[in-house]
């Protein structure tokens, strides 16, 4: 991207160092930073690996924003996008926003209905859709936990 051009996620031009990035979801954030947590909690009876503020604020905010919380959620979320074409910053808005119709999500990411790529409408519907239906087994899964749990 030449100096004079203007930088437009709209558009997909996000300027050259985010082009070649492998962007991230926040549920995907949480679960790096969670591990990396653990390890950090093992060595507590060294003082100098005590986790700092610096290092707790970003992991609670990525698990209070990820849609997704559970692994297998996450990396069915990144199998999804990943079969549509997406650029990574496309993928990470979409997986991060979660948008429910064909009309958000391109209002979120006007670039997914670039010309020359195969995202019609029913191809961004059908994703939404896959999306949705990790959303709801996500949900199915924790009401029949709740339901043991109580029930027994």
């Amino acid at each position: 991207m030449s100096a004079e051009e203007e930088e437009n996620a709209a558009e997909l031009k996000i300027g050259e160092d985010f082009a070649k990035a492998n962007c991230l979801t926040n549920g995907e954030v949480a679960l790096i930073l969670e591990r990396r947590y653990e390890k950090l909690q093992q060595m507590v009876d060294d003082p100098m690996n005590q986790t700092s503020q610096v290092f707790e604020k970003p992991l609670q905010y990525v698990k209070r924003f990820s849609r997704y919380q559970q692994q297998d959620s996450i990396k069915q979320v990144r199998y999804i996008l990943s079969n549509f074409q997406l650029a990574e910053f496309e993928l990470a808005v979409i997986g991060n926003l979660c948008p429910e119709t064909v009309e958000e999500a391109m209002a979120m990411v006007p670039s997914i209905k670039d010309k020359g790529r195969a995202l019609d409408d029913e191809a961004i519907e059908r994703m939404l859709n896959d999306l949705s239906r990790v959303k709801k087994f996500k949900v199915c899964v924790l009401l029949f936990l709740f339901v043991c749990l109580h029930w027994t």
